[in-house]
This record gives C-alpha cells, structure tokens and sequence, in this order.
C-alpha cells in the first residue's frame, strides 16, 4: 500500500478523515507527552488554513496544519506522526509540502513554528533557524523557529 499525502481546509474535509487526524494530534500531544490543552483551538477553521496529512490505506501517519499569522507571515504548526510511522521519512516529506505551500500562498512571506526544542535540528533541515529564547509550553522546552522566503531545504 502507498502513502497518499492531501490537503484540505476543515470544511471541505471528510468527516471521518478530519476525526482520524484530530485522533492522531490528541494520541500525540495529549496522551503520549502528556501535556493537557486546548487542542481544538479554533485555528483549524481560520479563513486560509489548510490540514496536511499522510495516510496510508485508512490510517492517518502524520499531520499538520498551515496557517497565516498575524503579522502577515505563514505558520506551520500541530507537526504530528504515528509512533509507528517514525523515522520512515513521512513527515520529512509532509514537511517539504507545507514550505511549499507556505511559498506558494505568500511567496515574499517568512514561516514560523514553534519546535519542541529537542526537534530544532529536525526544522533546521526545512531551512528553520532559532529566532527567539526557549520557552516552555505544557512543560516541554521549545524554540520559536522561522525561515525566510526563498531558502532551500531538504
């Protein structure tokens, strides 16, 4: 079986296929690193975000969202894989994906996520680069990262 790699907003989403990445997100953030918040956070349904994710016959392996922030930029951010679908290059893949989306929405306009700070050299792969102090979200050390427009990355 191939993975498929798609995008969607929430509104045009299949029910059961937004259910299967919301699982995914909730199996990742809350339950594996235990850290408890709002993860229906009302940016999903922002005019402009978009879902990415990879799935696999009908399971979803990985997942993240495309967003515009506040200051006219580009923001990736819920970056989610199954356990099992670790270290088998999906979302290095999804990855790539979403910077090009994030270039082809606005071209001339930075992208910023917040890694956990253990995933920095991870990002820094896309072409992220540290652009703040660590700070700690849910108890879990992060770094605010952005890339530039018209870098390459892997």
């Amino acid at each position: 079986m191939s993975i498929q790699y798609h995008r969607s907003r929430v509104a045009d989403c299949d029910p059961t296929t937004l259910y299967r990445i919301l699982w995914l997100r909730v199996q990742v953030f809350v339950v594996e690193q235990e850290a408890a918040y709002d993860e229906l956070d009302g940016r999903d349904i922002e005019p402009g975000a978009e879902l990415l994710w990879a799935e696999e016959g009908d399971e979803i392996l990985a997942t993240l969202r495309v967003l515009r922030d506040a200051h006219g930029g580009m923001r990736i951010g819920r970056v989610a894989t199954l356990v099992a679908a670790r270290s088998r290059g999906v979302a290095s893949q999804l990855m790539r994906q979403a910077v090009a989306r994030c270039e082809e929405l606005a071209p001339s306009a930075p992208i910023s996520l917040d890694a956990q700070k253990h995933l920095a050299d991870w990002y820094a792969r896309f072409g992220f680069a540290v652009s703040g102090p660590e700070f700690s979200e849910d108890d879990i050390p992060h770094v605010p990262m952005r890339r530039e427009s018209g870098l390459s990355g892997s």
